[in-house]
């Protein structure tokens, strides 16, 4: 101490400490009216903002209240010195873990408005709160009186090492950053990879990509296997997408009549169901003569790719209940099946026997006889 420490340095330093209180309490007040102004507005950034500034200005206040107190007590110039430098590391320590839960809060709210989903890409939240951590870290070191330059170099060093000795876990880190840099795959996507595996991306993080498949069970796949493989993104360049579905009618039925009610079957999906795409351009395609029947295709469209399995099923139904009412049908390919008996005392033939089957006919062979197979076949 340079001098003996009286009332008036006690007051002083009570007076700025209890200031410090009562802003932090004024400020936390505050926080808490901001909160509840955000939660109204239609941005998710405020919310964010306020939410990280809530804990850490009130005790800034308190820190800041504290080093004002330090410097009216008569304190020698080493002591002060430490105290004021302690201080201003502690205010640079709350106002880095400030920043980066605000930074990293809206990175996490832009990709989840960019993807629809609540859940975002956790690699590049990580990365972003990394880099302000150790940002604010190697401030606080500087400000305490420790040089940072031998310590870089140190952990640029042992950097190398640690790179060496985990190739896979960096392989996979990069790869992500590359999937998610060049937009092929984003949060919310519905992938089908060539080995089998599909569902939507749930996250992207650090190793791996977390995607959920349609009987809600979790499917992680590495980043760097991710980024080699063959995918198809069902949700790019939109997700609106168009689905196929099969149908046939018999050659005796009207193929205007049947386009028109097809036409109108596929309109009424669309506007009733939900997942469909009301402005979407009914089509039918006849294109093929088949056994028994006329195929032709029926394009439908839907919003998103699992939106089709509702869409395929109340077109089928509805299509079924409005073709019997308007009397057009739909034939099953037909077999004729004949048998013949062989051996003495049989008769030499038996009459055929027709019977609704679904590819081409049979004749066989019993007692003694062999089974043969051929279309339209019925001589025996």
């Amino acid at each position: 101490m340079t001098r003996d420490l009286v009332l008036h340095d006690w007051m002083v330093a009570g007076i700025a400490l209890a200031s410090g209180c009562v802003a932090g309490l004024v400020l936390r007040a505050l926080m808490e009216w901001l909160g509840k102004h955000a939660s109204r507005t239609k941005w998710s950034g405020d919310d964010i903002i306020v939410d990280a500034l809530r804990t850490t200005v009130p005790w800034a206040a308190v820190v800041a209240g504290a080093e004002v107190a330090t410097s009216a007590l008569p304190l020698t110039a080493r002591i002060g010195g430490l105290v004021g430098q302690s201080l201003t590391a502690v205010l640079i320590v709350i106002a880095t873990l400030s920043a980066a839960r605000v930074v990293a809060g809206l990175v996490q709210s832009v990709a989840a408005s960019r993807t629809g989903v609540a859940a975002s890409a956790s690699i590049f939240v990580n990365i972003t709160r990394v880099v302000v951590l150790s940002m604010g870290v190697l401030v606080a070191l500087e400000t305490l009186g420790v040089a940072i330059a031998p310590l870089v170099t140190a952990l640029g060093v042992g950097g190398l090492a640690v790179a060496l000795a985990l190739q896979d876990t960096l392989a996979n880190l990069f790869a992500g950053v590359h999937i998610l840099a060049s937009k092929t795959v984003q949060p919310g996507d519905y992938i089908r990879l060539t080995s089998g595996e599909e569902g939507y991306v749930v996250d992207i993080n650090w190793r791996n990509s977390v995607v959920r498949n349609l009987s809600n069970n979790l499917v992680i796949i590495p980043n760097g296997r991710l980024a080699r493989t063959n995918m198809t993104n069902y949700s790019q360049p939109e997700q609106k997408l168009s689905i196929l579905v099969q149908a046939g009618v018999g050659y005796d039925s009207d193929l205007e009549h049947v386009e028109r009610v097809t036409l109108d079957v596929v309109d009424s999906v669309m506007a009733d169901v939900s997942g469909g795409v009301p402005d979407h351009e009914a089509v039918v395609r006849f294109h093929t003569f088949a056994d028994s029947r006329i195929n032709f295709t029926v394009i439908l469209g839907v919003g998103e790719f699992s939106d089709q399995y509702r869409i395929k099923h109340e077109f089928i139904k509805r299509l079924h209940q409005r073709y019997r009412t308007e009397g057009i049908s739909i034939p099953a390919p037909t077999r004729t099946v004949s048998l013949q008996q062989d051996g003495p005392g049989a008769p030499s033939s038996l009459p055929p026997v027709p019977h609704q089957w679904e590819e081409s006919s049979e004749v066989l062979r019993t007692g003694g006889g062999s089974r043969r197979g051929g279309r339209g076949d019925t001589s025996r």
